[in-house]
């Protein structure tokens, strides 16, 4: 029975048939064959298949010192992190987070003092509103009090003027009737002594005008 034995060299992959012993196509191979040597073996010494060869080191799993400077290479850094690094980075990270905080109460006092500032500012302004609007009723009010007593004033001027006039054209008025009464009753006791020929009593005629002008003022 053939064996396909497949072996790597220096010139690529190779594929040898072998038989077992006695079997014709047997062969013995050596070292030589194999495509890693071990330490301390001769190339030439035989060997009876090609599966005692050293396969050499495996391509997946690393050397005992490869794994031993590996998980050293890791200590060292886990040490380095928890010793140094870490503590480092949580400093900083701790002075980050006060210096946000920080910020933050600042802007949070910022806000406050402001909005205690709009609110003295409109608390002011409506003093203020409320100020003016008390001179403005003030004011009104003066000035009504000032027009009052003025139109009392004028009204009680123009009464006054009124009184006056009104005493001077009762008084024209008794002049001119007297003045009347007095020109008639010479015009009557003339035209009575030219009817009768002779002047009549002056009082009797002065009677006698005044009642007519008495009686013609009632009607």
């Amino acid at each position: 029975m053939l064996t396909a034995v497949v072996t790597y060299g220096s010139n690529g992959p190779e594929v040898l048939l072998s038989a077992s012993e006695g079997e014709e196509g047997y062969s013995e191979y050596t070292y030589a064959d194999c495509s890693i040597i071990p330490v301390g073996k001769d190339p030439s010494e035989k060997i009876e298949s090609l599966g005692k060869c050293d396969p050499g080191p495996s391509p997946i799993m690393p050397e005992a010192k490869e794994l031993y400077w590996g998980a050293g290479a890791f200590i060292l850094f886990a040490l380095l992190m928890r010793f140094f690094l870490y503590p480092r980075l949580r400093r900083s990270m701790d002075a980050r987070y006060d210096s946000i905080r920080g910020a933050h109460a600042e802007a949070d006092q910022a806000r406050s003092e402001a909005e205690a500032e709009v609110a003295a500012y409109e608390a002011a302004l409506s003093e203020v509103k409320v100020e003016a609007a008390a001179r403005i009723d003030a004011a009104r009010a003066t000035l009504e009090q000032e027009r009052s007593a003025q139109l009392a004033e004028a009204n009680a001027r123009i009464s006054s003027a009124r009184d006056a006039a009104a005493a001077e054209a009762a008084a024209a008025h008794e002049a001119i009737r007297g003045d009347i009464g007095s020109a008639a009753a010479t015009v009557a006791a003339r035209t009575v002594e030219l009817a009768t020929g002779r002047a009549p009593d002056a009082g009797v005629v002065s009677a006698a005008v005044e009642g007519s002008m008495t009686s013609g003022v009632t009607r």
